[in-house]
């Protein structure tokens, strides 16, 4: 059995995630065996997961030729350089979304997210993407969009029954929304390439993408998407702040709420939304309406297991789910949350192309696409007129 290799850059939240999953990926023999990060927090991480070799520099990440494939888990500035590097480096790549993203250029007025033209922005991000693609079409390696949404079950289930059906989707609508990010990185485009619409809008925006391809191809047509609509703002910018024990979201140039609408050649809708002023947990959901019937994946929250809770102390050692600022009342808490939201099924597929050449469900033309749509809703949105493809 071939052995897969991997070496993770960064080590936050999202490195987490990917850890628990590569320890339960099966017919495929993988280790992760180096980890790279710039504070010292790398050698920490390393040790609790039993990393052999933990690097500062991605540099020498790339350098190491043990390594079969390279985990992208950075912020997201950072991703088109790495992926660049990493494919002439010889190494199949993992890029966490969003794949790619306007984030300033030399001369550019700060901050660049109220200053910078939105469609400069699509202009440039476009170009940016178009040199990504063919860097890594040279390299002849695979690039694995970690796009955990394709892989939920709730997903997966819907595009099975597509298929089945081959029914006509005529509206989809999708959200991921919660209290705001804790990150000091999401206020600022310069970091981010926008706010709510692409920090977790990029998700439910990538399963309409995929599930519409489903019906596509199980219908034998040809659908992309025609034309953007988009509205942002910055709802939560009036609040004092004591107002703002429960909201995270404080932004420095970048949108707190935001909806865009697709319209698709064959003239069906869909609708995402996000907002960093939702209370209660993440909502991770993708509504699917269709000439014959109509099916809702509510990945969270969910109804595995209800729970009213009288004790924050009793609990102080449960997880619950992300984002909720108490564990007592009712709750919905979220049960094998890796699964649930697609992380495993994610990391078994990719271990798989690796191990095989075949290309992942979530790959490049969906990471290319999703990107695309985003900015052209930043686009529409700040010009106030829909854009047309």
């Amino acid at each position: 059995m071939t052995k897969i290799r991997v070496g993770l850059v960064g080590c936050g939240f999202v490195a987490e995630l990917h850890m628990h999953a590569y320890r339960r990926v099966y017919g495929v023999d993988v280790e992760v065996v180096a980890v790279a990060a710039r504070g010292d927090h790398v050698v920490d991480f390393a040790g609790r997961h039993r990393i052999p070799r933990s690097y500062r520099s991605f540099a020498d990440l790339v350098a190491d030729r043990a390594l079969d494939v390279i985990d992208i888990c950075t912020p997201p500035n950072l991703h088109a350089a790495m992926i660049v590097a990493a494919m002439r480096g010889g190494k199949h790549v993992i890029c966490e979304k969003p794949f790619a993203g306007y984030f300033g250029r030399d001369g550019d007025r700060q901050p660049v997210g109220k200053h910078v033209p939105k469609a400069l922005m699509y202009e440039r991000v476009l170009e940016e993407m178009e040199a990504t693609r063919k860097a890594i079409a040279d390299s002849g390696r695979l690039f694995m969009y970690a796009e955990d949404w394709v892989y939920a079950p709730a997903v997966t289930k819907t595009a099975e029954i597509v298929r089945a059906t081959k029914d006509k989707i005529l509206f989809m609508k999708g959200e991921e929304s919660h209290s705001g990010s804790h990150a000091a990185h999401a206020a600022e485009w310069a970091m981010t390439g926008g706010g709510a619409l692409i920090r977790m809008g990029c998700h439910p925006l990538s399963a309409i993408l995929y599930l519409k391809q489903v019906e596509a191809r199980a219908r034998g047509e040809a659908i992309s998407v025609a034309s953007v609509t988009c509205d942002v703002g910055n709802v939560t910018a009036g609040l004092k702040a004591e107002e703002r024990t429960f909201i995270k979201a404080n932004p420095v140039d970048v949108e707190d709420w935001g909806t865009l609408t697709q319209t698709f050649s064959d003239g069906t809708k869909a609708t995402v939304f996000s907002g960093d002023m939702i209370m209660g947990g993440v909502r991770n959901l993708i509504e699917t309406y269709t000439s014959g019937g109509a099916l809702f994946a509510n990945i969270t929250p969910n109804t595995h297991l209800v729970s009213y809770q009288t004790s924050e102390e009793k609990l102080a050692s449960i997880y619950i789910t992300e984002k909720v600022d108490r564990k007592t009342g009712w709750q919905y808490v979220c049960l094998e949350e890796e699964w649930t939201r697609g992380y495993l099924q994610e990391i078994q597929d990719f271990m798989e192309c690796a191990a095989t050449g075949r290309q992942p469900l979530s790959d490049l033309a969906l990471a290319f696409e999703t990107i695309k749509v985003n900015y052209a809703g930043y686009w529409a949105a700040a010009e106030g007129r829909r854009v047309s493809f």
